[in-house]
């Protein structure tokens, strides 16, 4: 959104966005550091203080390109090389905080309490969600209105954003407890374990059709959730530059924005997990997976009308918007509890780690050439493009449903 509202052309701001995926990916490369060096405690709070200090940085890296150049959505990503280079080590920085966060939290609880606490965990994983996407926004939006300068609207947003790092940060370093010693917990086989875990993970039975539905799977979710912000946001005027298709978006402001997509459109994607947990509870994945999938692809069609009618209206935009990100939902929880079903057996940890970094390596691979493809065609030729890659989401289903056992699903989440 940042390098949307700043006019970075499509292609370059999915490209270059994408990029920050790769920590991701390859945060398994690294997690036996986590474990050797300092405790899990140390990492946390070391990267806390990482991320505050970059956020603060980036205030002062962010560009003031003029108006003309910000409205001809011309405005050079090289101008952002700095401000990149933050994102990427805040990147690599948040990854490294995610691989402490979740040993920490495994150590510090016994395992009937971390069910007990979960809950709560996962609560709060929610409501920064929608703090990000929906009030951070929407500051950005209140502020762009006011002064009509939106270099200045991020810049303070970003400072918010540091202000409330650097006091969580400070809040922890005395409220965390400490209930490991340094680097105690450490196995001395370690590293061989770790490419036992590798070794088995890729000699597993199936593990092609695993991976295939790991990277296929979402192909649809991966191409529209890069587009998604800067339709919003582009002009509805379709013009051509250099061959390249520009506007036909909605023309929406920053602040209406956060409303639909940060704040509705986020509730409405977690509403979609919750509910797909449940079906999945009550009928298991190998009966739920054909229904889910339908809903993670069906409803995208709502990005096709939303082009070709263009409507101002905002509770329409927002139910359409709602109603894809709850198919969304309800769809990405197949997703979550297929890995989980392929992760099973001794290194489910290790494996379910992979598992994750196929999905991180998922949305990279669309979302690198998302805004090529969109500038080359046009807003309703690129959503149609993203629902006819809906047939690799059904290939994969078929082979993936036949793959698994009939009562994983209820077991899994009832009693474990």
């Amino acid at each position: 959104m940042l390098f949307a509202k700043m006019g970075v052309p499509n292609d370059q701001l999915a490209f270059f966005t994408t990029l920050l995926y790769f920590p991701w990916f390859l945060k398994g490369l690294w997690s036996p550091l986590v474990d050797v060096v300092k405790s899990k405690r140390w990492w946390i709070i070391a990267m806390q203080v990482l991320m505050a200090i970059l956020c603060a940085l980036l205030i002062f890296s962010i560009p003031s390109p003029d108006t003309e150049l910000i409205a001809s959505k011309q405005t050079p990503v090289s101008l952002f090389r700095f401000t990149l280079i933050l994102f990427i080590i805040m990147a690599f920085a948040s990854a490294t905080h995610d691989i402490a966060a979740d040993g920490y939290y495994m150590l510090a609880h016994n395992p009937s309490s971390q069910a007990r606490f979960v809950g709560i965990r996962s609560t709060f994983y929610r409501i920064s969600t929608i703090f990000g996407t929906g009030v951070l926004l929407g500051i950005a939006g209140v502020l762009e209105n006011q002064t009509g300068d939106i270099p200045y609207s991020w810049k303070v947003t970003i400072a918010i954003a540091a202000v409330i790092l650097f006091v969580i940060c400070i809040y922890h370093i005395f409220a965390l407890p400490r209930v490991e010693q340094e680097a105690a917990e450490t196995e001395e086989n370690s590293g061989q374990r770790m490419w036992e875990a590798i070794k088995t993970f890729f000699t597993k039975p199936g593990i092609l059709l695993a991976v295939f539905f790991m990277l296929l799977y979402r192909l649809p979710e991966g191409l529209l959730v890069k587009m998604s912000m800067p339709f919003l946001i582009d002009a509805p005027e379709v013009t051509m530059r250099d061959g390249q298709f520009i506007g036909g978006g909605l023309g929406m402001s920053t602040l209406h924005v956060s409303l639909v997509y940060g704040l509705a459109g986020t509730f409405f994607l977690l509403l979609g997990g919750i509910l797909g947990g449940i079906y999945i509870s009550r009928r298991g994945l190998k009966r739920s997976l054909w229904f889910m999938a339908a809903l993670l692809t069906i409803p995208n069609f709502v990005y096709v009308y939303l082009s070709m009618a263009q409507p101002t209206n905002l509770w329409i935009i927002g139910s359409a918007i709602s109603l894809e990100q709850f198919g969304y939902g309800f769809g990405f929880t197949a997703y979550m509890m297929y890995m989980m079903y392929f992760s099973q057996g001794e290194f489910k940890t290790s494996h379910y780690a992979l598992c994750t970094a196929f999905m991180a390596l998922s949305m990279m691979i669309p979302g690198f050439v998302a805004g090529k493809i969109q500038m080359s065609v046009g807003y309703t030729a690129f959503f149609w493009i993203a629902i006819a890659c809906s047939v690799f989401t059904v290939l994969v289903t078929f082979f993936a449903h036949r793959s698994i056992d009939t009562n994983y699903g209820k077991k899994t989440i009832n009693n474990e």
